[in-house]
């Protein structure tokens, strides 16, 4: 049997592994299918029980000089790790090449939010067409409960609670959690909801199906509602370039600017580690130091004659 051949075999069992038994999601199993197609093809002839550490650095090296930056190396990095993990517990491999090694730093960005003038005027539509009362529906619910674009497109009526005001959303990892709803959301998306197109295909209970869909009922795609913001964005007069993932931001942000409570920002968007969270902090102190520079005497610059 080839390198190759029990390689691919070993990631199937592994992959399976991932799908079955740890849970996870189709596309995470496509990002590690993907990533350890990757340390295969940098092996080249080696078969991975020959890989030492090494070899791993080489590889981190030369992806790293190809303008691959940390964040994707330490991703794949701990792919891998998880891999070699697998392949000592299951088939008697006897070490991992990928222990101790780190991904390049690479230079902390902050993520970009927009301010409350900005959302409050990407979010307040108008108009009362069909895709117009879905699109405000959709923008009220990012800005409103903090979801990832994946939960959006995936939540099904049965998670709403318009009584308790929450929403029920699966994220990564296939973790549970329960977000506020706002009142702004709860209305746009029961209007929404009133005119919802049905595909008479979905022979399923009312509370399974998708919130959001198309003209012919079909469950949105991310690429759709991606396309969507954009386009309300330049609608709006909002002049930067918006995606959904932005008004998760922009969610977490306010609420933290509001509250203080980075405990509570954690729970909301379903962080598994408050340092995920903790980036917002840094947003929360550039705003309060705008506020600070405009408003102290003291933080005034001085201006020599």
């Amino acid at each position: 049997m080839s390198a190759d051949s029990s390689a691919d075999s070993l990631i199937a069992k592994y992959l399976e592994f991932l799908s079955f038994e740890r849970r996870l999601s189709p596309l995470t199993c496509k990002n590690y299918a993907r990533d350890l197609t990757q340390l295969v093809q940098l092996s080249d002839q080696l078969s991975l029980n020959d890989l030492q550490n090494t070899h791993i650095r080489r590889f981190v090296a030369g992806l790293h000089g190809k303008g691959l930056g940390g964040k994707s190396i330490a991703r794949l990095l701990s792919c891998w790790r998880g891999f070699f993990n697998y392949l000592i517990q299951q088939h008697s491999y006897t070490q991992n090449p990928v222990l101790g090694l780190r991904a390049p730093k690479s230079p902390q960005t902050l993520p970009h939010a927009l301010s409350i003038e900005q959302t409050i005027k990407l979010v307040d539509i108008k108009e009362d067409d069909l895709l117009s009362l879905r699109d405000h529906a959709i923008l009220e619910l990012f800005y409103s409960s903090g979801l990832r674009l994946s939960e959006l497109v995936n939540l099904n009526i049965g998670a709403l609670d318009f009584t308790e005001g929450t929403v029920t959303v699966t994220g990564k990892g296939n973790k549970t959690r329960i977000v506020p709803l706002g009142e702004f959301a709860i209305k746009a998306i029961r209007q929404w909801l009133s005119m919802r197109p049905d595909d008479a295909s979905l022979n399923i209970n009312q509370q399974d199906k998708p919130v959001f869909v198309g003209k012919q009922g079909k469950r949105l795609t991310p690429r759709n509602v991606q396309y969507r913001i954009k386009e309300w964005a330049i609608k709006q007069g909002i002049h930067t370039s918006v995606h959904p993932h932005m008004l998760r931001h922009s969610f977490a942000s306010h609420v933290l600017q509001s509250s203080g409570d980075l405990r509570a920002v954690q729970e909301m968007l379903g962080h598994a580690n408050i340092s995920t969270t903790q980036v917002y902090t840094h947003l929360d102190f550039q705003h309060l130091s705008k506020v600070y520079d405009n408003a102290h005497p003291r933080a005034k610059k001085l201006t020599f004659r």
